[in-house]
């Protein structure tokens, strides 16, 4: 059972948290999550499942971005949220698949017990430009039926930027070295 816009509402600061909230973004049964202004980009021709790949950071600019069709885009929300006891979900806004914009190729699930900003995985069917603080797409809630042990991956929990693909912690034990997480090849601000 989805959460109607209503029971959202009143389940802030309980078992969801949308930081920041502005009433305006809330739908019927959903609420509106805006892009943040920055984007990264893999360096890499070829990406490697048990390695990190380099990426490059770029910023949206206040006329906007043009992205490429062929080109993963990762960005990530302004929101950060956190949700207990439903299980969070994104999908793009209608408007934005209208203009062949993908918001997220496949990580739309979301775990219960998630908490941190949403990665998106953008991808253009034809150039498109896109704008820092644009509604983008959408989180709603599903009820979940049964015990469950929350999420706590020691990957994507408690984010505080946009995550590439962190797979090869899982594959490589090389990938399990700390001093290795580090080594993403951008430069935080």
């Amino acid at each position: 059972m989805v959460l109607s816009g209503h029971e959202i509402h009143r389940q802030l600061g309980k078992n969801i948290v949308i930081d920041p909230f502005e009433e305006s973004r809330l739908n019927p049964n959903s609420y509106n999550l805006t892009l943040h202004d920055e984007v990264l980009i893999y360096e890499e021709v070829v990406l490697d499942m048990r390695r990190p790949n380099r990426v490059r950071r770029l910023k949206i600019p206040a006329e906007g971005m043009v992205l490429q069709p062929h080109q993963l885009y990762l960005g990530r929300t302004i929101e950060r949220t956190e949700t207990r006891n439903y299980v969070p979900m994104i999908e793009g806004r209608s408007s934005i698949g209208r203009l062949g914009l993908f918001v997220h190729v496949t990580a739309g699930f979301g775990d219960v017990g998630f908490c941190g900003y949403w990665t998106l995985e953008m991808f253009a069917v034809q150039p498109v430009r896109i704008y820092a603080g644009v509604s983008i797409c959408q989180i709603f809630y599903h009820d979940i039926c049964g015990t469950f042990t929350e999420y706590a991956s020691d990957k994507y929990q408690n984010n505080n930027d946009i995550q590439p693909s962190l797979l090869f912690m899982e594959l490589s034990p090389a990938g399990k070295d700390p001093q290795r997480t580090l080594g993403f090849g951008f430069d935080r601000p």
